[in-house]
């Protein structure tokens, strides 16, 4: 493996093998939330991982009980306008980056798996559930649409109505509801996540690697509209939902654990 291993506490890199590394998510006290460095350290790494052709798979997982519960809450309320918009360009940048890796990327989750980090997991090309896992696209909550290509790729994976559904409901999707929805590629016993993930990994790894990636590509160009597109519009809508009423007395009641009082505005 030639990768560079980031310089991120946070996002730790290991090799689990021949031609097989393991990108870890390391935040376990606050669920593995993704902080800005979080995702430029996936967004350089993944670029990496891409271009390094002694990596033939990838495993992307977290620490601890929870795959990934989101972004980081605590700087939501500091950027508006323009800033606001190229703060959610950089996590695309990272979200584009896995999905674009022409190598296959192997989604091990546990726990929440929650708002963009929900996304995350979408962007990889399989998503292995331990059965603690659940999956909510939290964003009603906090008064936002969905970020991180959640439309593009919950329409691509599900279908449109059972996308409405988990996005305008908020609602907790079970590991076994996911797994009878085609959401995920494989539902194991907690105890067996790392184990079925690895031996995916390793059986992917003796793959062409090469007809793989291409593989990937005629998938994302099979797309209408492309994630490129999807990206673009929510950069725009976010902007306008950040700048809502009801965007900052969603936070606020996060922050003080109340039910937020929406208003519609």
């Amino acid at each position: 493996m030639n990768v560079v291993a980031p310089s991120s506490v946070e996002v730790l890199l290991s090799s689990k093998g021949d031609g097989i590394v393991e990108v870890r998510l390391n935040r376990p006290d606050k669920l593995n939330a993704l902080t800005d460095d979080m995702y430029a350290v996936l967004t350089d790494l993944f670029g990496r991982l891409h271009e390094d052709a002694s990596v033939r798979a990838v495993i992307l997982t977290g620490e601890g009980r929870g795959f990934c519960s989101g972004s980081d809450i605590g700087g939501m309320l500091k950027t508006s306008g323009p800033a606001s918009r190229f703060r959610l360009q950089r996590r695309h940048a990272a979200i584009r980056a896995i999905y674009g890796c022409e190598k296959p990327v192997i989604a091990a989750v546990r726990g929440p798996v929650a708002g963009i980090g929900f996304s995350v997991a979408m962007a990889c090309d399989f998503i292995v559930a331990s059965n603690t896992a659940y999956f909510q696209q939290a964003f009603r909550n906090i008064a936002l649409i969905p970020d991180g290509g959640s439309i593009f790729f919950l329409g691509q994976r599900l279908g449109i109505g059972r996308a409405k559904d988990l996005v305008m409901s908020a609602r907790k999707l079970t590991a076994a509801e996911a797994n009878d929805w085609g959401l995920v590629s494989r539902l194991v016993a907690d105890s067996d996540l790392e184990r079925t993930s690895l031996e995916l990994a390793e059986d992917l790894a003796r793959a062409p690697t090469y007809m793989l990636g291409l593989s990937k590509k005629m998938f994302a160009a099979a797309c209408a509209p492309s994630l490129e597109t999807v990206l673009e519009i929510e950069s725009y809508a976010a902007s306008v939902a950040r700048s809502s009423a009801d965007h900052k007395e969603g936070v606020t009641a996060f922050r003080e654990k109340r039910k937020p009082n929406f208003t519609g505005e």
